[in-house]
């Protein structure tokens, strides 16, 4: 079940978020609810329909190369026609999937941390679903579980996705950010707008000042 990206993104060294989430599971573990691999591989099909359909072969129903199996193939495509409805209705949306640049990675040589007066650096990378240059901000896709706006609120803060957009805001510098999540139960679009300075940004750049700190300890 396992789909390859080839992006050579992937075996870059700099610091990533998924890196301070390996670290996190390191230092907290903890049980895993449901068939993690099977979310992320369902979630990576849907990344590459939306955003990067040149690695998709629609005709034979192929991801790089690699055949998917119709029930997933078909809940995915079901999910992408939703997102389209949504579009419709939601101007913001629409010029996204018009104009944005997508998986556009980038790369923050020797950023500076503060973990309570004392500064450190990384180097740090990340990766955008979408990044619209002419605003200089960008935004992530996401597949979830919630179906109501109650559950979608607790994924922000249960799966870390707060952290992952003020780490992404801080390496790009933006001051604005947003996520779009396709409901797997009910292909409901749920939206979150996220401002420097704002509930969600200090959350998730607490959690992400904390990991950095002891990922750099654990560096050295």
């Amino acid at each position: 079940m396992t789909t390859h990206n080839p992006d050579e993104y992937y075996n870059r060294s700099e610091v990533s978020n998924s890196d301070l989430t390996a670290l996190k599971e390191q230092l907290y573990p903890h049980p895993q609810y449901g068939d993690r691999e099977a979310a992320f591989y369902f979630g990576s099909i849907v990344d590459a329909i939306i955003t990067e359909p040149t690695r998709v072969d629609f005709i034979n129903r192929k991801v790089d190369g690699e055949p998917v199996e119709e029930e997933i193939w078909l809940h995915a495509r079901e999910m992408q026609r939703s997102l389209r409805a949504e579009a419709r209705h939601d101007p913001f949306l629409a010029k996204v999937l018009e104009m944005a640049d997508t998986q556009r990675f980038m790369v923050n040589k020797a950023q500076e941390f503060d973990n309570g007066g004392f500064c450190f650096t990384l180097d740090t990378r990340c990766k955008w679903d979408w990044w619209l240059q002419a605003a200089h901000f960008g935004g992530d896709l996401k597949t979830t579980a919630a179906a109501t706006d109650e559950e979608f609120n607790d994924a922000i803060d249960f799966f870390d996705w707060d952290r992952s957009r003020a780490w992404y805001m801080d390496i790009a510098h933006s001051d604005n950010d947003f996520i779009y999540a396709i409901s797997k139960k009910n292909n409901r679009i749920f939206k979150k707008f996220i401002k420097r300075g704002d509930e969600i940004y200090n959350r998730g750049r607490e959690k992400y000042e904390d990991l950095a700190y002891k990922y750099w300890c654990y560096s050295l």
